[in-house]
Protein backbone atom coordinates (compact mmCIF):
# COMPACT_ATOMS: atom_id res chain seq x y z
CA UNK A 1 0.00 0.00 0.00
CA UNK A 2 2.78 2.63 1.09
CA UNK A 3 4.16 2.24 -2.75
CA UNK A 4 0.95 3.21 -4.09
CA UNK A 5 0.54 6.24 -2.48
CA UNK A 6 4.22 7.26 -2.88
CA UNK A 7 3.95 8.56 -6.08
CA UNK A 8 1.32 11.05 -7.38
CA UNK A 9 -0.80 10.36 -10.79
CA UNK A 10 1.51 12.14 -12.37
CA UNK A 11 4.22 9.69 -11.44
CA UNK A 12 6.43 12.45 -9.46
CA UNK A 13 7.44 11.21 -5.60
CA UNK A 14 4.49 11.97 -2.99
CA UNK A 15 6.77 13.61 -0.03
CA UNK A 16 3.49 14.28 2.09
CA UNK A 17 2.85 10.43 2.23
CA UNK A 18 6.78 10.19 2.96
CA UNK A 19 6.45 12.69 5.93
CA UNK A 20 3.57 10.95 7.41
CA UNK A 21 5.82 7.84 7.52
CA UNK A 22 8.64 9.60 9.30
CA UNK A 23 5.78 11.42 11.84
CA UNK A 24 4.07 7.60 12.01
CA UNK A 25 8.11 6.06 13.06
CA UNK A 26 8.75 9.01 16.11
CA UNK A 27 4.78 8.17 17.31
CA UNK A 28 5.38 4.55 17.48
CA UNK A 29 8.92 5.67 19.30
CA UNK A 30 7.75 7.39 21.50
CA UNK A 31 5.27 4.79 22.38
CA UNK A 32 7.90 2.28 23.06
CA UNK A 33 10.34 4.53 25.10
CA UNK A 34 7.19 5.19 27.57
CA UNK A 35 6.50 1.25 27.06
CA UNK A 36 10.34 0.74 28.09
CA UNK A 37 10.49 3.48 30.66
CA UNK A 38 7.01 1.82 32.59
CA UNK A 39 8.31 -1.87 32.34
CA UNK A 40 11.84 -1.38 33.57
CA UNK A 41 12.98 -2.61 30.04
CA UNK A 42 16.06 -0.49 28.68
CA UNK A 43 15.77 -2.27 25.58
CA UNK A 44 12.45 -1.21 24.85
CA UNK A 45 13.41 2.29 25.79
CA UNK A 46 16.58 2.20 23.66
CA UNK A 47 14.41 1.05 20.75
CA UNK A 48 11.92 4.06 20.81
CA UNK A 49 14.53 6.40 21.15
CA UNK A 50 16.40 4.84 18.23
CA UNK A 51 13.18 4.87 16.26
CA UNK A 52 12.27 8.66 17.50
CA UNK A 53 15.88 9.60 15.93
CA UNK A 54 15.11 7.33 12.53
CA UNK A 55 12.20 8.87 12.16
CA UNK A 56 13.33 12.65 12.59
CA UNK A 57 16.57 11.95 10.45
CA UNK A 58 14.15 10.78 7.71
CA UNK A 59 11.81 13.84 8.10
CA UNK A 60 14.60 15.80 7.83
CA UNK A 61 15.94 13.96 4.71
CA UNK A 62 12.16 14.17 3.11
CA UNK A 63 12.51 17.93 3.62
CA UNK A 64 16.09 18.52 1.48
CA UNK A 65 14.64 16.12 -1.11
CA UNK A 66 11.48 18.27 -1.43
CA UNK A 67 13.78 21.59 -1.70
CA UNK A 68 15.99 20.06 -4.55
CA UNK A 69 12.73 18.86 -6.10
CA UNK A 70 11.27 22.23 -6.22
CA UNK A 71 14.06 23.77 -6.96
CA UNK A 72 14.59 21.62 -10.46
CA UNK A 73 10.89 22.39 -11.55
CA UNK A 74 11.97 25.96 -11.03
CA UNK A 75 15.03 25.26 -13.36
CA UNK A 76 12.60 23.59 -15.61
CA UNK A 77 9.93 26.67 -15.74
CA UNK A 78 12.53 29.30 -16.28
CA UNK A 79 14.12 27.03 -19.19
CA UNK A 80 10.42 27.54 -21.29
Amino acid sequence: MINEIEKTEDGETNHAAENLESVGQMIIGGLEQIGGILTGDPTTRAEGEFNQTVGSLHQETNKNLTAIDDNEKEDDSDKL
